[in-house]
């Protein structure tokens, strides 16, 4: 297969201020303090406050009121994997790595490339084989050395842990000891969202793929809820590419754990890959929001993604990738079923084209 996964048009720039600074992390003459605190200016310089905005050319197409679009493009390599990647990175410094590893299919190699770069760690990055995506070369050009396994995506996650064990790397892989921390940084998203509005929207829609950014927004907004900041904890929409996740099959089974699905019978394509895995890695968490907030999952076709894509650039200017919009067209088929009474409704757009 020739997959080109991802976003295609990401400079992966940062600031000269940002730049600056990473020098100064770089410098291991002056104290593991001094080089943190100028490691988290990086991250709050560049990583997240995305922006927030009405889509009113939307809602008069849909029929529906206060939209909202959440865009995580505005990250520096123009996804939401930014986020993880410098909470990952600065773990690894605090805890004096060198070396940081991670399996990819593209977007997270990307962020987590930058994010080493900008702290002068060394990273290795792990690819199955079969995979092909335009983003190596910004791995490589940001100094990450690439790694061809052999299997599917969840198989190259599993031995570039062992790897890492064996070589006393840092693990920066989904799931295990790392979904706390990643979940803890995707949480910021709620808080952003909360921020704008002034409270919780009634609804929040989201793609879904090992379930950590899904679960993440969930437990943003149950924190906010719980010290009495908004007054609603939003019904969580998953989406994800038709029959292909674990998290929103097992949901529609009505199942109480997440199911893996058989590989074998899994076809990745260029719209739907960035959804797609038969064992999501934070499946359960995910699983867990959606019930507790009585959302709804939905399955989406690659063909109702790409015809999202073109109407976003169209009415709203926005150039999304097509597996990003899954979640907004989930909204609004939810809302065209159940026709929604008024409230405000969030929908994440996870990646730029």
């Amino acid at each position: 297969m020739n997959l080109k996964d991802g976003v295609k048009t990401a400079e992966n720039k940062v600031s000269d201020e940002a730049k600056d600074l990473s020098t100064l992390v770089k410098d291991k003459s002056k104290s593991l303090v001094d080089r943190l605190e100028s490691y988290e200016d990086i991250i709050n310089l560049e990583v997240g406050d995305t922006g927030l905005n009405r889509a009113k050319t939307l809602e008069r197409e849909f029929n529906i009121r206060q939209l909202y679009i959440k865009y995580e493009g505005d990250n520096p390599t123009g996804t939401q994997k930014d986020r993880i990647a410098f909470a990952q990175i600065y773990d690894a410094l605090r805890r004096e790595f060198d070396v940081v590893s991670l399996a990819t299919c593209g977007n997270y190699g990307v962020a987590v490339a930058l994010a080493a770069n900008l702290a002068g760690m060394k990273c290795e990055i792990y690819i199955p084989e079969s995979y092909h995506t335009d983003r190596i070369l910004e791995m490589e050009a940001l100094g990450s050395e690439i790694i061809r396994l052999p299997g599917s995506y969840e198989d190259v996650v599993v031995q570039s842990s062992k790897l890492a064990e064996v070589n006393g790397w840092y693990d920066a892989n989904p799931g295990g000891s790392n979904t706390p921390l990643q979940i803890s940084a995707y949480s910021q998203i709620a808080i952003e969202i909360y921020e704008d509005l002034g409270d919780a929207p009634k609804y929040c829609a989201v793609p879904v793929s090992n379930g950590t950014l899904f679960a993440g927004i969930y437990r943003g907004f149950v924190s906010l809820y719980k010290r009495g900041k908004t007054s609603q904890i939003p019904k969580m929409i998953a989406a994800s590419s038709t029959r292909k996740n674990p998290i929103v099959q097992s949901f529609l089974l009505g199942l109480d754990h997440c199911k893996d699905l058989n590989p074998e019978v899994i076809k990745e394509t260029k719209y739907n890959e960035p959804l797609i895995n038969w064992h999501s890695f934070d499946g359960e968490e995910a699983l867990y929001a959606l019930k507790e907030s009585q959302g709804e999952a939905y399955n989406i076709s690659d063909q109702k993604m790409k015809e999202m894509t073109a109407l976003l650039m169209k009415k709203e200017g926005f150039r999304i990738l097509p597996a990003a919009t899954a979640g907004l067209i989930a909204l609004l088929e939810m809302d065209e079923k159940h026709d929604f009474e008024p409230g405000r409704f969030v929908a994440v757009l996870t990646a730029k084209n």
